[in-house]
């Protein structure tokens, strides 16, 4: 069985940091991508960044430049997102999740539709509120 779980997540004060987690379980994680994304009740989901496994590559919507690094541990099968200068408008539900085709990260991380990914695996999110 495929899972992805968040973890992480929580209450930060604007300019804090957070350090997402995002396990892996059920599949040989070298192959995939995996794309972090949030999303604000009411609003389209939107995608932030994403690391291929399968190259190492990285890559950061303008939401996340300069302020989210994303990494990989193929040992403990988890991704991070560490995010710092947090802002009132990072606040959302984070979500993980898998890619397992050869999908360059931009188009992992880029909406097909409203708020819709290509991605076969998700994981529940997990809420980051970030308060003034």
């Amino acid at each position: 069985e495929v899972r992805l779980v968040e973890s992480g997540g929580g209450l930060v004060q604007a300019g804090g940091s957070l350090r997402l987690s995002c396990a892996a379980s059920g599949f040989t994680f070298d192959d995939y991508a995996i794309g972090w994304f949030r999303q604000v009740p009411g609003k389209e989901r939107e995608g932030i960044s994403c690391i291929s496994r399968r190259d190492g590559s990285t890559y950061y919507t303008d939401s996340a430049k300069g302020r989210f690094t994303i990494s990989s541990d193929s040992a403990k099968n988890t991704v991070y997102l560490q995010m710092n200068s947090l802002k009132l408008e990072d606040t959302a539900v984070y979500y993980c999740a898998a890619d397992p085709r050869p999908t360059p990260c931009m188009v992992v991380v880029s909406p097909r539709g409203s708020g819709m990914y290509g991605m076969d695996y998700w994981g529940k999110g997990i809420l980051v509120t970030v308060s003034s």
